[in-house]
């Protein structure tokens, strides 16, 4: 009988592949970063019905996503271009303290704010060239 293990890994955003250890940090993956095929033996059914099949990773009732907690829009757009709260407040002239207040639900963007929050949306780096900032460095 041969063991298996399984072996988390995930593709950073130069496309070098890395092994996921359980404490979170990432070390070198020991297979060769062009031998996608071996990484990719299951079907998209496959791995579904393999995730179906662990209990402790069941996908959530219609009840638990109705009552789980949404990420606010502006949240999710700084998430999607990489920023922390500091660069992404510094970068778009928008106070930190009112930041956090609608990420965190405090407060909901004003009308002007929810049209501003959208236009970085379509057009972050013209809006950040227009107010003369600059994208910081992105911190692996």
């Amino acid at each position: 009988m041969s063991k298996t293990r399984t072996i988390k890994a995930k593709k950073l955003k130069d496309g070098t592949l890395v092994e996921v250890l359980p404490s979170g940090k990432t070390r070198s993956f020991p297979v060769d970063q062009t031998d996608w095929a071996a990484l990719d033996a299951m079907t998209d059914e496959e791995v579904h019905a393999a995730a179906l099949a662990d209990p402790d990773a069941q996908p959530l009732t219609e009840e638990q996503l109705a009552q789980a907690k949404r990420l606010a829009p502006v949240k999710r757009l700084r998430m999607k271009l990489h920023l922390t709260q500091e660069q992404f407040s510094k970068r778009y002239g928008i106070p930190l303290t009112t930041l956090r207040d609608w990420e965190q639900y405090r407060t909901q963007p004003d009308q002007a704010s929810q049209s501003y929050i959208k236009v970085i949306d379509a057009f972050p780096d013209a809006i950040a060239m227009a107010l003369g900032k600059r994208r910081q460095p992105e911190h692996a």
